[in-house]
């Protein structure tokens, strides 16, 4: 008995086109990334989602480089026809492309060495290489033309082919107290200071923010409402100019004196308010630390 269907993406093409940037970017995405793999060896990846082999058992997206450096690459559309047959794997072919001058030009300020260069220039060897992946690149499903985009560019791309929402992007939110050292890691900081301190009610001091009087103490007023508000309309004019230059996380800061209150109760309503939009992780790295707040 086999697993469902898995995903298998094989990404081809023409040297230095970019494959090393989508198959980099393809493992940001959770993609299982195989890269030069012999023809040989592909005919046989049905046995990576087999059910028997636990070790990929949770594993849905793969995605493999075969491309002319393959000495078997002849057979690659003999191998490719017996896969779209296999009822455990949703084949697709992605296809990077570039003008033959623009290839040139990325070899020369390189210095690279063309795959297929023997004794003739980087243009025949160019040329050679169009012609043996003509087929190919007829049968491929995506085709992207690199000629005129930045490598940051072509993350884009990939990022906007194989996935269908911003939620791939990760928003870390983190609740600190100045007093302890601001990080130095962050993206944003915003600093909540500007709030009442519940370390001042006895009754909340030796709580934290994670506690609900405390917590309800810090959100449930005006100035905190419009604070959060205006920072969620900030984020989500910022995090798709991120998603635009294939930046995947953001740190957020979010800072009070101790740590233990404020901070963590604005860091938690943050949280909240963001979490059915992207993906999202929140955690109080001073909240066990003692001292005002």
């Amino acid at each position: 008995m086999t697993k469902l269907v898995k995903n298998l993406l094989l990404v081809t093409g023409m040297s230095g086109a970019g494959k090393s940037v989508a198959l980099s970017c393809l493992e940001d995405l959770g993609y299982y990334c195989i890269d030069n793999m012999p023809v040989v060896l592909l005919k046989h990846i049905t046995s990576l989602t087999s059910e028997n082999n636990s070790n990929y058992n949770n594993i849905e997206n793969f995605a493999v480089v075969v491309d002319s450096r393959s000495q078997d690459f002849g057979s690659l559309l003999d191998v490719i026809a017996e896969l779209k047959e296999s009822k455990q794997l949703d084949l697709k072919i992605l296809f990077l492309d570039a003008n033959d001058d623009v290839l040139v030009k990325r070899y020369k300020e390189t210095r690279r060495v063309h795959p297929l260069t023997k004794q003739g220039s980087i243009l025949e060897a160019i040329h050679l290489e169009r012609e043996v992946l003509a087929k190919l690149r007829e049968n491929s499903d995506f085709i992207i033309d690199t000629s005129y985009i930045s490598a940051n560019k072509l993350k884009t791309e990939i990022l906007s082919r194989f996935t269908t929402q911003l939620n791939i992007f990760d928003i870390n939110i983190m609740s600190f107290g100045f007093k302890h050292g601001a990080p130095i890691d962050c993206d944003f900081v915003f600093d909540v200071r500007f709030l009442p301190n519940p370390f001042y009610e006895p009754e909340l001091r030796d709580k934290t923010g994670l506690d609900r009087i405390v917590y309800d103490y810090v959100i449930d007023r005006d100035d905190t409402i419009q604070f959060l508000n205006k920072l969620v309309e900030l984020l989500d004019i910022v995090i798709p100019r991120f998603w635009d230059i294939a930046k995947k996380q953001i740190l957020i800061g979010i800072g009070c004196s101790g740590g233990q209150h404020r901070s963590v109760a604005v860091a938690e309503a943050l949280y909240k308010q963001l979490k059915d939009k992207y993906r999202c992780y929140v955690w109080h790295r001073d909240i066990e630390k003692k001292g005002n707040d």
